[in-house]
């Protein structure tokens, strides 16, 4: 799976007609957060989610009247909490969706925000939303790269939205901020900044195209990891056997992490087909920064590797008790799905403790 935006850029670079919808805010009970986005053909969904069920439905209309008209618009939809039939809505919520007919005239701030994900780098999308007098929609979009970039090159547009650019940074959570009326763009009726932080997926490197790998990589990409699988078989490491890898690499395992890039939201699994290639593996990653580094095998097996590690002064002592060795949370697993469900949760709580680690740090 990828970045809802990822999806439009290169929709775009197609020059498909698409609109993109987004909830930009939500009060009470809602099926979806701000931030939650969809992309419409003239013939339907395509990718991502507002929530489904009648008010996806609802969105779905708007859009594809907002591309046949070539007009953007911004709505509120009303969850109605009184009704009993099972066809309507009960949540008692209420969204305001913007959708952007015309995402092709932001097509520069789309394609910096698709190169920064692509080297593993957050920013914020920043989106500048005015209703004209008779419902007139326009927009201006910019992708700023961290927080230094916004004071440094945006100091115009965002001067006076410091404080709350500032807050959408640190709590990582996309922020609807209304412009003051002393401040409107010229026959503007009301102006809106929506600020949304964009993260690049979680990176989970299987090595080893066996069937744990297999089923692996299928969790991955469900869990919103973006997924490379790294083996030397050709016949094994290919998109038939691995339909929801975003990336299938090639490579003896004697150099399959030498020169690949370890970030601090890397995953790393090493389960390769022989006990040699999984410490070949392991030799090229333990002292790197990855977020998790996970080792299929035994007991017995990982003390012996420790012990050799030690001994031949591949690893500092205290370097094993941060690999995930042997693998997965302990659910009693037998089969191949089993065991790749116990990694997979294994995954996601790590993942949970490295996202509140950086929230600390913002």
């Amino acid at each position: 799976m990828k970045n809802i935006y990822i999806h439009l850029f290169n929709a775009l670079k197609n020059k498909q007609p698409i609109a993109l919808a987004s909830i930009i805010e939500a009060k009470s009970s809602t099926p979806q957060k701000p931030g939650a986005s969809a992309l419409f053909s003239s013939e339907g969904l395509l990718e991502g989610t507002l929530g489904g069920g009648l008010f996806e439905l609802d969105a779905r209309e708007k859009a594809i009247q907002a591309l046949k008209k070539n007009d953007s618009c911004l709505y509120k939809f009303y969850f109605n909490a009184e009704s009993s039939t099972e066809e309507k809505p009960i949540c008692g919520g209420e969204v305001r969706i913007l959708i952007d007919a015309c995402p092709e005239k932001h097509i520069d701030a789309f394609q910096s925000l698709s190169s920064s994900l692509s080297q593993r780098r957050f920013g914020l999308l920043a989106t500048f939303i005015n209703r004209l007098i008779g419902e007139e929609v326009t927009l201006l979009r910019y992708w700023v790269e961290e927080k230094e970039d916004l004071a440094v090159n945006l100091r115009k547009n965002f001067s006076c939205f410091r404080e709350e650019i500032k807050k959408t940074f640190s709590e990582g959570s996309p922020r609807l901020v209304k412009v003051k009326d002393e401040i409107l763009p010229a026959k503007a009726k009301e102006s809106f900044l929506f600020l949304e932080p964009v993260f690049p997926f979680p990176h989970l490197v299987i090595v080893g195209a066996g069937h744990i790998g297999q089923a692996l990589a299928h969790l991955g990409g469900f869990l919103d990891f973006e997924v490379t699988v790294i083996d030397d078989r050709p016949e094994s490491a290919n998109k038939k056997r691995f339909p929801d890898a975003d990336q299938i690499i090639v490579k003896d395992f004697n150099n399959a992490l030498r020169d690949f890039p370890i970030y601090l939201d890397t995953y790393l699994v090493i389960a390769t087909r022989e006990h040699r290639y999984d410490a070949a593996v392991l030799r090229q990653c333990i002292d790197s920064e990855a977020a998790y580094i996970g080792m299929i095998g035994s007991t017995r097996k990982i003390e012996l590797m420790e012990k050799k590690f030690l001994k031949e002064g591949w690893a500092m002592p205290g370097q094993f008790d941060s690999t995930y060795a042997p693998i997965g949370v302990a659910i009693n697993s037998k089969t191949v799905e089993e065991i790749a469900i116990s990694i997979a949760s294994q995954l996601v709580l790590v993942r949970s403790q490295v996202r509140d680690k950086i929230k600390d740090i913002r």
